[in-house]
């Protein structure tokens, strides 16, 4: 028989040589576990491949991981390169208990002679074929060491048991050894050192897409416990979530988020109990480098969740990372099942941040705390739902009172929740405008979570009201590091060199996040915002109403582009949108300090100065960036204005 050269079946082909998959010509992207996987299949047309067949090439009794994640991960992912299905399959057909069996007719080229493989149509039965003298070997090695280890099973379990309980008393974790998790850990002492990971969405394997949410849940807690242990820079979830349902391989993933270490799994739930499947991967080489999975009920949750992050943290660190605080005390505490799944469903919807959006996540995180008064995290979600709709959709006074009040209760229940202290920092900046506190809040939420990518980029909003630009665009540049692809953090970094005036700077950020989504409103209006620094008006004109179009009958985009359409000599238009905007104010919030944008475009200033009182009266969160809007730069020489910015208490 030759040294196989291709493999071709349907309309695809397989160079082993190159160890590259094409298909009609085109290299298709697999690597790793999956393409083994597929050779080895190939390679057996027609017949079964065990699982521990499967097991013994790719992972060896030396390798510690949990190999029915692994197999399955593995499998799933070339199902999907192959456009093939479990259900009805062309290609890869799973035999129960068994393995797998491929079953489609398979040519094979080869540098000496060697007949088409032809799998079966109906029938698929297994072709005998003489074992080899290795396969020979091989099962004679197998089958003595299964006759040692049945001899000695007793003895070896004894032993087992009594080292693991005297390695797991040290560690501090008995309980999780005999009660919740099942599973390897490689001990191996050469384990390098990570130091940035990304957790990628969890998978759901309830087969029921209604459970999506407490799957999207189980990623963002994962998430939340790990950016708390020890030294690690973890991605945030706004990036990991557009590589949801990915075919990318792990080393594309890593390069694009920045990361040594990968975090992939799948949540699997049943009734009131829940499995957490996880394993860690070495990004760039796509190594397994451990697995294991954690079957627990859905009350002990968190718990759950808070041991796979010690754990992974320990695999990466090569010891157990001490956490520097928990944003949830509710680790040490059991939870109602119900209020828990509620908070999980808020938070789902507090990540879509529109404002149908919000409105429903206030809603379900009101539930979880009626059914769990002493939930902390769900105060703080509620606070953070509420600072949000401050800015458009809730007039000042209403938003800082929720949010202080959900905020304060969560810091009463749970003082180290990091979550709690930046929503009330939001509120001293936002509305109380008492600086000090502020940043002693920013500052507090930091120390206990540094991977929060949203308290870094808070606390450049904070930084670039109180005039402290370079500072604030380090915030920025942190919190683009810890969630790359999130588009809101992208536009601030973008902002704060705007504000530095490096244009080009801006712009390249600006492009990079069009890039992810052409109709991202907010990286228009940030465009046209620099354009009109630039003096650029015809340009700034068409992205506001780029921006308008995206985002119809927004108060702060109306006034943005009446102000640039005034500044090009507009004004019938500009008049156009101040009515626009009175007639919307009948039945929707317009901030005052949106109409004072526009008026000051317009070049009136008697009414800019009118509408400005009217924002400090009702304490609008946009003050605090007044002399910082260079909107306003018209203005800045009046008297009205100093006094303003006196009775504010803005730093000088």
């Amino acid at each position: 028989m030759g040294l196989v050269e291709k493999y071709r079946f349907g309309p695809f082909e397989v160079q082993t040589g190159a160890r590259e998959l094409f298909k009609g010509g085109t290299r298709v992207k697999l690597r790793g576990q999956p393409y083994v996987i597929l050779e080895l299949l190939l390679d057996r047309a027609g017949q079964v491949v065990t699982r521990e067949e499967i097991q013994e090439r790719l992972w060896p009794g030396n390798t510690f991981v949990d190999f029915e994640h692994g197999l399955n991960t593995s499998v799933k992912k070339l199902r999907q390169v192959l456009c093939d299905s479990a259900e009805e399959p062309h290609y890869i057909e799973t035999v129960p208990r068994l393995g797998y069996r491929f079953v489609a007719p398979v040519q094979v080229d080869s540098n000496g002679t060697r007949p088409p493989v032809n799998a079966p149509a109906v029938e698929r039965a297994p072709v005998a074929v003489p074992p080899t003298q290795i396969e020979v070997q091989r099962n004679q090695s197998r089958n003595s060491r299964r006759r040692i280890l049945g001899l000695g099973v007793a003895a070896v379990a004894l032993l087992g048991v009594a080292f693991m309980v005297v390695v797991l008393k040290a560690a501090g974790r008995m309980q999780w050894f005999f009660g919740s998790s099942v599973g390897k850990v490689n001990a191996s002492p050469t384990l390098k050192r990570y130091t940035s990971i990304a957790v990628l969405p969890l998978q759901n394997l309830s087969n029921d897409p209604s459970h999506e949410y407490f799957t999207d849940g189980m990623t963002d807690e994962l998430i939340t416990d790990l950016a708390q242990l020890g030294s690690l820079r973890v991605i945030s979830r706004t990036s990991v979530m557009h590589y949801k349902g990915t075919t990318q391989t792990m080393p594309q993933i890593g390069r694009e988020l920045g990361v040594d270490a990968l975090v992939e799994g799948s949540v699997e739930r049943a009734g009131d109990r829940v499995r957490i499947r996880v394993q860690l991967i070495d990004a760039a080489s796509d190594r397994h480098l451990w697995a294991r999975s954690y079957d627990h009920e859905l009350k002990d949750l968190l718990v759950l969740e808070s041991t796979a992050a010690r754990d992974i943290a320990a695999e990466i660190q090569g010891q157990l990372a001490v956490p520097t605080a928990s944003s949830h005390s509710g680790h040490e505490r059991t939870l109602h099942p119900e209020a828990y799944e509620d908070y999980l469903k808020g938070r789902y919807f507090w990540n879509q941040r529109s404002e149908e959006g919000l409105k429903k996540s206030i809603e379900y995180f009101q539930e979880a705390i009626a059914k769990d008064p002493t939930f902390a995290a769900a105060y703080a979600g509620m606070a953070g739902s509420y600072s949000i709709m401050g800015s458009d959709a809730l007039p000042p006074e209403v938003a800082r009172a929720k949010a202080k009040a959900a905020a304060s209760e969560a810091l009463r229940l749970d003082p180290a929740i990091a979550e709690g202290h930046a929503q009330l920092a939001l509120v001293a900046f936002y509305y109380d405008w008492n600086w000090k506190e502020a940043e002693q809040e920013f500052q507090r939420a930091i120390e206990l979570n540094p991977s929060y990518a949203p308290a870094h980029q808070w606390y450049s909003y904070y930084l670039r009201a109180m005039g402290r630009l370079p500072e604030a665009l380090d915030e920025a540049r942190h919190a683009q590091q810890l969630d790359p692809l999130s588009l809101p953090i992208n536009v601030t970094l973008a902002g704060r060199y705007r504000d530095l005036g490096q244009y080009d700077q801006a712009m390249a950020v600006i492009q990079r996040t069009l890039e992810l989504n052409p109709d991202f409103g907010l990286a228009h209006e940030l465009l046209g915002s620099v354009y009109e620094r630039e003096g650029n008006l015809p340009s700034s004109v068409a992205e506001w109403q780029k921006a308008a179009e995206l985002s119809p009958n927004n108060p702060s985009v109306l006034a943005a582009l009446g102000h640039v359409y005034a500044l090009a000599g507009n004004l019938s238009e500009a008049h156009k949108t101040a009515d626009q905007l009175k007639t919307i104010s009948k039945h929707h919030y317009v901030s005052a300090w949106d109409m004072a944008v526009l008026y000051a475009g317009m070049s009136d200033p008697n009414s800019a100065f009118r509408w400005l009182e009217k924002a400090y009266r009702d304490r609008e969160s946009q003050l605090p960036f007044l002399k910082q809007d260079g909107r306003l730069a018209r203005l800045r020489n009046d008297p009205r204005f100093q006094s303003l910015v006196r009775r504010i208490g803005l730093p000088s």
